[in-house]
């Protein structure tokens, strides 16, 4: 191969790996709605994390969760020790839930509860669910969570604006 025909290589595969990250990046911390709506790839593909509408994937309990729900809403994030972005990730749930009235948050560690991990297929951490008040997963996000997008799948879950 020339050494022309090598740059040219190199380039395409520069260009291709920019495009698939900068891909991928859009979509870290943006909500996606959950449910028998949802676009989840069959069980099995490995690719994608979001959760198949099976009823056993679908909800969540207190008992799943180790902690009550919230009357309105639940915000669960899964996290591992060495996560870097759980931290923010958790000082923002946490202010989002401690400002509305029905709203509970619970953090998982996701090491700890391989079942549930497993269950809903969390393949990076932090995940963020808003669960509504009966448990059902309403929408999850994969990686650092923007406070807008929070904002408007926690409105979405309460109805309205989500600040009460």
């Amino acid at each position: 191969m020339s050494v022309i025909g090598g740059l040219i290589v190199l380039v395409v595969v520069l260009a291709a790996a920019s495009a698939a990250g900068f891909g991928l990046r859009a979509r870290q911390g943006r909500f996606r709605p959950q449910g028998p709506k949802s676009t989840a790839l069959p069980e099995g593909t490995g690719r994608g994390d979001s959760v198949p509408p099976t009823a056993a994937a679908s909800a969540l309990t207190a008992a799943d969760l180790g902690a009550p729900l919230g009357q309105r809403a639940t915000l669960v994030q899964f996290s591992t020790e060495f996560c870097t972005y759980c931290g923010p990730t958790r000082e923002l749930l946490a202010e989002v839930a401690s400002g509305r009235d029905g709203v509970a948050f619970v953090e998982i560690d996701a090491a700890d509860r391989m079942d549930l991990t497993r269950r809903l297929r969390i393949m990076s951490t932090p995940t963020v669910l808003v669960l509504g008040a009966d448990g059902a997963i309403e929408r999850r996000s994969s990686g650092r969570p923007r406070k807008s997008e929070l904002l408007a799948a926690v409105g979405a879950v309460l109805g309205g604006g989500g600040d009460s």
